[in-house]
């Protein structure tokens, strides 16, 4: 963590939009808890429309995302990659933020990035937005990306 440059986002009103949650099932103890938080945070912007799904892993949070990005207004993924002893990780790291970048910017609908790239286990921990987590990845990255989708429909209005 850097420890600094955190926006503080503030929940936004996104009633009437309608989000996408794509989790993965590794680490699945840390992702079924972000997906609570992300859900969490909907409801407190005032999103009721819900439509939640998991995968295997990160690598194949990019294709339902896409899919998700279809249908829904804004979509969050949630995955969980840590550091091995070999490059593994920072190929799908690679993978995963291209792909979703690239969902983003085909389909024109925001993509939140929730996937926590660490070294530990630890780590992981300390951003998954459990009691003692000091980040709390799921919410920020679902306020995050209803806010982007309000600003995209606002821009529409132009």
């Amino acid at each position: 963590m850097a420890g600094f440059g955190d926006p503080k986002m503030e929940t936004v009103d996104a009633a009437g939009l309608r989000l996408g949650i794509v989790g993965a099932r590794w680490h699945s103890d840390l992702i079924d808890h972000m997906i609570d938080r992300a859900r969490a945070a909907a409801e407190e912007c005032g999103v009721t429309d819900v439509v939640v799904t998991r995968v295997a892993g990160s690598v194949e949070l990019p294709v339902v995302a896409q899919a998700l990005a279809r249908t829904c207004d804004a979509v969050v993924a949630l995955g969980v990659v840590i550091k091995g002893e070999t490059d593994h990780y920072a190929y799908v790291n690679e993978s995963v933020t291209s792909g979703l970048t690239r969902v983003a910017l085909d389909e024109r609908t925001p993509v939140g990035h929730g996937v926590l790239t660490v070294h530990s286990l630890g780590q992981a921990r300390d951003r998954a937005g459990l009691e003692d987590s000091v980040e709390d990845k799921g919410w920020q990255a679902t306020v995050a990306v209803l806010d982007a989708a309000l600003v995209l429909r606002e821009l529409a209005k132009n």
